[in-house]
């Protein structure tokens, strides 16, 4: 486990911290040898599940990059707002990063790309490092909230709890195929069970225990539909979390024009209403706009638009599309882990 790791040093310098958790995920064993026994033995015992079986990644991996625009659409307006049901909202609302929402789903969106590229879960892959950096700070943000007194964990249990994380990944998983065949994706059988495969792994590497991570699909939707019963009717965290995360497409897109930053959002809301249904929109207080007819004509445009595309060209436009909506940072990945409780008193991370 990472918790009593980091617990253990969360009295270290922030510099030197970070120097050392980007050696153990960069593999840099001469500065690594340098860090804590206690972070060395982390990384040192870092191992593959018994069940992982890389082969079962490539059908997955050839389905994302034909169905990437669709499954993005279906990622942002339903996945991540559905996720943001559940109390998890709660911990991402009280650190204030609600601010940063904009960063966080380019965030979102490169760890989508990275998983689901060639290679991208191999150990020096990025999807890997990037897996395992969320699972550094997730613990970080765990740690900070259990130390802080705007935390009620009588009332709110564990922030960032591994429960939440097992809900989440199912969603991640079994939903976005859900939602992105809603909006016109295609998957045989066998590329269904590759896009669970790349999310169980990309699980396990964030660090959520096997007793809790699905092995299926049908496993996945078991997982989410107890939890969904679980949890308490969304607050007002959720609402104000959803609705950021729908209003930051336009600007994660690029689009500056005033007139088209109101359509893009106001499509954005249409297609997660009609993904998400009624009941969970009106609780995140979308604006009303009837849904009849929305996914049907949305599936319509992608047909024609692929129509007139070859696979090629079409794998091409996804895959330039996804790189100008991720963030990349000069330098590379960053390592650094937030100091403080609320996002706007913390270094830069």
């Amino acid at each position: 486990m990472l918790d009593p790791v980091m617990e253990e040093l969360s009295s270290m310098p922030p510099v030197d911290l970070h120097q050392f958790i980007r050696a153990g995920i960069e593999q840099q064993p001469d500065i690594l040898r340098k860090a804590p026994q206690v972070l060395r033995d982390f990384f040192d015992h870092l191992e593959d599940p018994p069940w992982l079986d890389r082969e079962a990644f490539q059908p997955g991996i050839r389905a994302f990059s034909t169905n990437a625009d669709l499954m993005l659409v279906a990622f942002v307006a339903g996945v991540l707002v559905e996720g943001f049901s559940t109390l998890i909202a709660k911990s991402f609302n009280t650190t204030k990063r609600v601010a940063a929402t904009k960063r966080r789903l380019q965030q979102n969106n490169r760890q989508l790309v990275e998983i689901f590229f060639p290679g991208g879960l191999d150990r020096d892959g990025d999807g890997w490092k990037l897996s395992t950096r969320v699972r550094f700070v997730h613990c970080r943000i765990r740690t900070l909230l259990a130390q802080s007194d705007v935390w009620d964990e009588d009332a709110w249990g564990t922030p960032v709890s591994a429960a939440h994380l097992g809900l989440a990944i199912a969603v991640f998983s079994k939903r976005l195929l859900d939602f992105s065949m809603k909006v016109g994706a295609t998957y045989t059988p066998e590329e269904k069970a590759g896009v669970l495969a790349v999310w169980r792994y990309a699980g396990h590497l964030m660090g959520i225990p096997d007793s809790i991570l699905y092995t299926d699909g049908e496993e996945a939707e078991s997982i989410y539909t107890v939890g969904f019963l679980c949890e308490p009717p969304p607050d007002q965290d959720s609402v104000e979390v959803a609705n950021a995360l729908i209003k930051s497409i336009p600007s994660v897109a690029g689009i500056t024009d005033p007139t088209e930053k109101r359509k893009t959002t106001a499509l954005a809301f249409k297609l997660s209403r009609a993904l998400i249904g009624n009941r969970l929109a009106n609780q995140y207080q979308y604006p009303w706009s009837p849904t009849i007819g929305t996914l049907f004509l949305f599936r319509l445009k992608q047909y024609l638009q692929r129509r007139a595309k070859n696979t090629q060209l079409l794998r091409f436009g996804n895959f330039s599309q996804l790189l100008d909506i991720s963030v990349y940072d000069e330098g590379g990945l960053s390592y650094k882990m937030p100091n403080h409780v609320h996002a706007s008193k913390s270094a830069d991370w």
